[in-house]
């Protein structure tokens, strides 16, 4: 079993707070939270967070999402499961994601800004931020994979803050 590094909601207790007024300006603007969760998952999987991705998992299915749409969600572009604003907002968040690949195409731009209004794309964008900021807090401090539930408790005692949605 992983054991955490440092319980770094113990430690940095404003982190939380402030890596989720990021979440919060995201979805000032409405948008999709199944899409958000997508994104969150998506840019986990890239980053290998394993923690994220049973929490966005646990999160997107108590919204409705399927089981089909996020076990495809890496594969994406190879499936017609989703939307041409959901494979817009994926190709948005690889891009932002993987910035040090391409520094985000404007290809991508073209395709993201036909189907989001500035400011949503500027909503989406601060969102792929925020669960990065996330991924990379949970992977330097190991947040434990599984210790997540919807209600806000934690099963383990690794004394690691835990990342609750918005």
């Amino acid at each position: 079993m992983m054991n955490a590094r440092i319980a770094y909601g113990q430690v940095a207790a404003d982190l939380r707070p402030m890596l989720t007024s990021l979440e919060n300006y995201a979805l000032r603007g409405g948008l999709e939270r199944t899409l958000l969760e997508l994104i969150k998952l998506r840019t986990s999987l890239i980053n290998g967070c394993a923690y994220c991705v049973d929490m966005h998992t646990k999160i997107a299915r108590s919204l409705g999402e399927t089981e089909q749409r996020l076990y495809a969600v890496s594969l994406w572009r190879e499936t017609s499961f989703y939307s041409e604003r959901e494979r817009a907002a994926l190709a948005w968040t690889e891009a932002v994601t993987l910035v040090n690949v391409d520094q985000v195409p404007d290809d991508v731009y073209q395709v993201a800004r036909a189907q989001f209004a500035e400011e949503e794309l500027v909503e989406l964008t601060v969102a792929i931020v925020a669960i990065n900021a996330w991924n990379r807090v949970a992977l330097a401090f190991r947040a434990v994979p599984g210790t997540f539930e919807l209600n806000g408790s934690r099963r383990a005692t690794d004394g690691s803050a835990i990342h609750r949605p918005t």
